[in-house]
């Protein structure tokens, strides 16, 4: 995967490549530009994550055709969590701290930032699998195997909450 941090410095524009002489100044648009990147990439981790909600959406359009089915209720609990996921995903804290902040978020915190929402990408991956095994068992009629994808996918997606729940705490060293 390419690296947005690089790819914003090198479309910077004329003005911000004049900040970055600017005594006092460079620091700053540095720390903006790798909160850009992060913005730009937890945008891409929101729409992987409508994807997959999408597909569950399909699953339950599949269980709809099924009469009695149980799971019906649980997929609905499912694509709801994945919708508040991706809301909070998209709506995310960006580390920005203002001139009086009681923790100042520092360039090397930022990047670290950056580096664990990119680590959330392999958790989106395999909730990917666990969509797509999903659907196969479905189109299967194999009931054993749908509840269990489905509880998967419950526990995929609240560790994928509680991991991002906790990133800007884990950064800023505010964890307990």
């Amino acid at each position: 995967m390419a690296d947005i941090r690089e790819r914003i410095e090198e479309d910077r524009g004329l003005l911000k490549k004049i900040q970055t002489y600017i005594p006092g100044f460079k620091g700053y648009r540095q720390r903006e530009d790798i909160r850009d990147a992060d913005q730009m990439l937890r945008a891409q981790l929101a729409q992987k994550i409508a994807i997959q909600r999408r597909g569950l959406e399909e699953c339950r359009g599949i269980l709809i055709q099924s009469p009695g089915t149980k799971e019906f209720d649980m997929i609905g609990g499912l694509i709801s969590q994945f919708k508040k996921v991706e809301g909070l995903v998209s709506h995310a804290a960006s580390g920005y701290s203002g001139i009086a902040a009681d923790i100042s978020v520092k360039e090397g915190e930022l990047d670290r930032l950056y580096e664990y929402d990119v680590s959330m990408l392999d958790h989106m991956t395999s909730v990917t699998n666990s969509v797509e095994s999903l659907k196969n068992a479905l189109m299967a009629a194999d009931d054993s195997t749908i509840f269990r994808d489905m509880m998967n996918i419950k526990a995929r997606m609240t560790d994928f909450e509680d991991k991002f729940n906790s990133r800007l705490r884990a950064i800023e060293g505010t964890e307990v």
